[in-house]
């Protein structure tokens, strides 16, 4: 008997599911969505469809994708399995990683969280100098074409803006870092949020990122270090003042 499809995508009455994704917090919007499937209609086991695959369906990019899939593996109803994909988990299972339930206790202490980031990001982004690929460089690049272009039509990008991090810390090829980043990227998302409509942050950040991106082309390490340093000084500058 041939074996069952265990793709979300498998069952018929998916694509009729989804509904219209507004574009404030699109992430939230795509995990409610894809938790609202599993819990309806998949079993433990079941494998979500690859990152593209869902990209293309809810029409997002693959960074808003990510975000909801670690929202909902730090949730229990997800847990990625290397070689295999991402798997519903036994509701059993539903434990939250111990780092995440720290940081959320502290989610108001909005300091901390600019002193960890203060701790990891600019010596992740000297590695990034040191390892990043032509591919990964342009990748960034695009990002930052993507982000002027939201800001001169008058948009918030904050996506663009979580991108432009997460593409460093690729870059960086550190897979613990990287998790432990997701994790304060979700935690201070309101706060980058409410950063970037003060007047002047979204020209800030763009400039600060040129800089951090000239850095890396360069392969200056120090350099990127430095300019990643002063970047999150800018950062907490400006939020704790709006606290």
């Amino acid at each position: 008997m041939a074996s069952r499809d265990r793709s979300l995508m498998s069952h018929p009455a998916v694509k009729s599911e989804f509904e219209a994704v507004r574009r404030n917090r699109i992430y939230e919007e795509i995990a409610r969505q894809i938790e609202k499937m599993i819990t309806e209609r998949m079993k433990p086991g079941d494998m979500l469809p690859p990152e593209r695959q869902l990209a293309e369906k809810f029409g997002v990019s693959r960074s808003s994708i990510r975000d909801a899939i670690r929202a909902l593996e730090l949730s229990g109803f997800v847990e990625a399995r290397q070689g295999l994909g991402t798997v519903v988990r036994e509701r059993s299972a539903d434990v939250i990683n111990p780092l995440t339930s720290v940081l959320v206790q502290k989610r108001k202490q909005v300091s901390e969280l600019l002193d960890v980031r203060k701790m990891i990001e600019p010596p992740l982004t000297a590695r990034a100098a040191a390892h990043a690929t032509p591919d990964e460089v342009a990748e960034m690049a695009a990002i930052l074409r993507r982000q002027q272009e939201k800001m001169q039509a008058g948009e918030l990008a904050i996506e663009e803006d979580n991108e432009f991090h997460y593409a460093i810390a690729l870059a960086a090829d550190n897979g613990v870092v990287l998790k432990v980043l997701d994790v304060l990227m979700d935690l201070l998302r309101e706060t980058r949020e409410r950063s970037l409509q003060v007047e002047g942050r979204a020209e800030r950040s763009i400039a600060d990122h040129r800089d951090i991106l000239a850095a890396i082309q360069n392969q200056d390490a120090a350099g990127a270090e430095a300019a990643m340093r002063r970047h999150i000084e800018a950062v907490e500058k400006m939020v704790l003042t709006k606290l």
